[in-house]
Parts: structure tokens; C-alpha cells; sequence
């Protein structure tokens, strides 16, 4: 290993089964349940870990979280269609191609999580643009 890699980022959710029902929709996949309040999703080789945290310990979440969750998919159309059957609290109107060439769109989930869905073949890693 060259440096540090992201391999689980947290999810912080009111109610895990809720979550698993919108996660596993939206990739096709259950996921795996590591505790009562835990279910990771493997996303690459990095786990999205929903937790359910008790309620004396969550904390009031800002109006818009600027952390914004990027997911690459093979078919941006598909998953476009899988979020919005899955019951999101917001989703974006339609699929964008960003000015660096991405193709995506934006959704929360049912707590208000943000999330890119970004087709794979088009996704900015940096670099010069056009």
C-alpha cells in the first residue's frame, strides 16, 4: 500500500431497517447485517456502513450536509429508476452531464443523506479538463 485508502464510510441513519430496505433497492444487493444497529453495503472495495446510532447520542444534522456520498454505476438510467422506486426523500429531476463530463444525479435518502450516482465510464478523477 502507497498511502492511506477510504475503506468504510459511515452512514448515519434513524432507522437501519429502513435503510436496508432503501440500499439494498437502490444497489440489488441485502448487504450484510454486523449488528443490530449496523448493516454494511460493499461498494468496490469500500463498505458503506449504515448505523443507527440511539437516540440520546444523534446528533441535528445540518439542512443540506455538504458530504455528499459519490457512487460509480455501470448504468446511471437504471440506477436513476432503482433510487426512485426505493422512495428517496429528494431526487434530482433528471440525469445532468456536468461541465467536467460527468453523467449523473443527486438524491438523498430517506434520512436526508446525499448521494451522486455517476456513470462509471464518464467519472473525473482529476486532471486537466476538455
Amino acid at each position: 500500500m502507497s498511502g492511506p485508502r477510504v475503506f468504510r464510510l459511515i452512514q448515519p441513519v434513524d432507522d437501519v431497517e429502513v435503510a436496508v430496505t432503501f440500499y439494498a433497492a437502490v444497489f440489488g444487493d441485502p448487504g450484510e447485517r454486523i449488528a443490530v444497529n449496523r448493516h454494511y453495503f460493499t461498494c468496490g472495495g469500500v463498505v458503506l456502513a449504515c448505523v443507527e446510532a440511539p437516540p440520546e447520542h444523534r446528533e441535528p444534522r445540518p439542512q443540506r450536509d455538504p458530504r455528499i456520498v459519490y457512487l460509480a454505476v455501470e448504468d446511471v438510467e437504471e440506477t436513476f429508476e432503482r433510487v426512485r422506486a426505493a422512495g428517496p426523500r429528494w431526487l434530482d429531476d433528471a440525469i445532468e452531464t456536468q461541465f467536467w463530463g460527468e453523467r449523473s444525479f443527486y438524491a438523498d435518502d430517506p434520512f436526508g443523506n446525499p448521494l451522486c450516482f455517476v456513470q462509471e465510464d464518464t467519472l473525473y478523477l482529476g486532471g486537466p479538463l476538455g
